[in-house]
């Protein structure tokens, strides 16, 4: 492998990270991947044999196709999540109603992690909010005399330490 090589190689997964990151960032992608998590044990315990030696415990439940309904619609709400950011207050509170649900009918909501996954999941989704472009300095003065970037003037107008460290786009940035 040569030098040239390694280098188109480097370039090429870091501009995907880069892409990446930044479609991240316009959704809410951790309460979107929570959600579906969640909707994976609830869907499966149900259905699956713990066995331990010789003995074999069966875990399925009357309600069997509810658990399954449960554990597909929060995948279903998650993926909403990521590719539909605009319905994330709906698919986050449907996510919350779906995870009490499956306390009662998946085996206390896949013995609380499905529960947990998808209460989180969807308070990340609902409480998510899109960042603010980052506007251009073009046409714009700053008369002020606060900072000679937008960046600066938002930590400097900013009420708390908190404000001060979240950037234009949402994202927080260390310092």
């Amino acid at each position: 492998m040569s030098a040239d090589t390694r280098r188109q190689l480097t370039d090429r997964l870091g501009r995907m990270r880069r892409s990446f990151r930044a479609w991240r960032g316009q959704r809410p992608f951790w309460g979107g991947l929570l959600t579906v998590l969640a909707g994976i044990p609830i869907a499966y315990i149900p259905y699956h044999d713990l066995t331990l030696g010789t003995l074999t415990l069966r875990m399925a439940t009357t309600a069997g196709a509810g658990s399954l309904i449960i554990g597909v619609l929060l995948v279903v709400l998650g993926l909403t999540m990521w590719f539909q950011p605009q319905s994330r207050v709906f698919a986050g509170i449907a996510a919350i109603l779906l995870a009490l649900v499956s306390l009662v009918v998946s085996n206390f909501g896949a013995f609380l992690v499905g529960f947990l996954l998808g209460l989180v999941g969807g308070a990340l989704g609902v409480s998510w909010a899109p960042g603010e472009p980052v506007s251009g300095t073009s046409g714009t003065e700053d008369t002020s005399g606060k900072g000679d970037t937008p960046d600066e003037q938002s930590v400097t107008d900013a009420a708390s330490p908190e404000e001060a460290a979240v950037n234009g786009n949402g994202r927080h940035r260390a310092g």
